[in-house]
């Protein structure tokens, strides 16, 4: 694993596992916010703050759903990595289909907006990172955060009237993204990158007996916290897109594809069909990322074809209570 020690860049410093084999992800460093306030250190307004992606990371993507639903693509701009990260970390390569230069900083590798903000960095280099051109610093890149700040506090500058966090749910969603984070989000992580067969086991347990419990919860409610698209919702699906096509097999999550799962499988594709999800989906990067960043996971390196699965497919979630927000009825796609 590469990361910035002291500001500096290192190669094969750090490894993924702790001592029982167990998955260790680092906590994230830069955690400021955004406030809807003039007078706050990070005030809300529209084309200062910007933000830092893959297209393949599934926390960057939770960032880009949240600001399409809400409409702020205008107020917050985006600079892409390459889904190709080799040693020296998430590169800029504007050459590269899908890829673009660093549009604020002209830096060659992320890591440097890190140093910038922080020459004695110390830690990975991750996405996605919300930057503030004014001050010239990373605000946050903790991707939970990012969501709520782009959902609770640039309203003001959105063009939707759009909440994912809505008044009357949000204990709710705030349990269910605590809940599906470890088993589900990050638990096709600890069965990818285990040390040991018992660490691999755990998780995998963990993380299909989360998917059958959601799968029941679904049967009878369109969404996660019930007939309201929610914060919970953009977090769920950010790793159901990529089970399938990766997950399954690259992380060796095989116990099932989520396309055998009678609820989950139409409640993905209800959610790929609403105007702000599916066109924020680069299936090409996800799957380049994740094939050929891994070496010991997949050293050969070789992209599979399959299995492609249909996203576009009818469902017939809109038979039950609630739907997208109203705004979002009425995007033509």
């Amino acid at each position: 694993m590469n990361m910035l020690v002291d500001g500096e860049w290192r190669v094969d410093v750090d490894e993924y596992t702790d001592e029982d084999g167990e998955f260790d992800r680092q906590e994230t460093s830069f955690r400021d916010r955004i406030e809807d306030d003039p007078d706050a250190e990070f005030p809300a307004e529209a084309g200062r703050y910007h933000l830092y992606v893959s297209y393949a990371c599934p926390w960057a993507h939770r960032a880009l759903v949240t600001r399409s639903l809400l409409g702020l693509d205008e107020a917050v701009a985006v600079s892409v990595v390459d889904p190709y990260r080799e040693d020296d970390g998430w590169e800029f390569s504007p050459e590269k289909d899908g890829c673009t230069e660093d549009r604020v900083n002209g830096f060659d590798y992320l890591r440097e907006t890190y140093v910038a903000a922080d020459p004695e960095f110390t830690g990975r280099v991750t996405v996605p990172v919300l930057w503030d051109t004014e001050r010239e610093t990373v605000v946050n890149n903790e991707s939970k955060e990012v969501m709520r700040m782009f959902d609770t506090q640039l309203a003001s500058v959105a063009d939707r009237d759009v909440t994912l966090y809505p008044e009357g749910y949000r204990d709710e969603v705030d349990e269910v993204i605590a809940d599906i984070y470890d088993p589900i989000n990050n638990g096709v992580y600890r069965a990818g990158f285990a040390g040991t067969q018992q660490a691999y086991d755990r998780a995998i347990t963990e993380l299909f007996d989360a998917l059958d419990r959601y799968d029941d919860l679904l049967a009878d409610r369109r969404y996660l916290c019930g007939d309201r698209l929610t914060e919970a919702d953009v977090a769920m699906f950010t790793t159901l897109v990529r089970f399938d096509e990766v997950y399954h097999t690259h992380f060796m999550c095989n116990r099932q594809f989520v396309r055998e799962y009678d609820n989950l499988w139409p409640y993905l594709r209800d959610l790929y069909q609403t105007p702000g999800f599916g066109e924020t989906v680069h299936m090409d990067h996800i799957k380049e990322h994740y094939y050929t960043t891994h070496p010991d996971v997949s050293p050969k390196r070789i992209v599979p074809l399959g299995p492609d699965p249909d996203f576009e497919a009818s469902h017939d979630r809109d038979e039950l209570p609630g739907g997208p927000p109203t705004e979002l009825d009425a995007v033509v796609r």
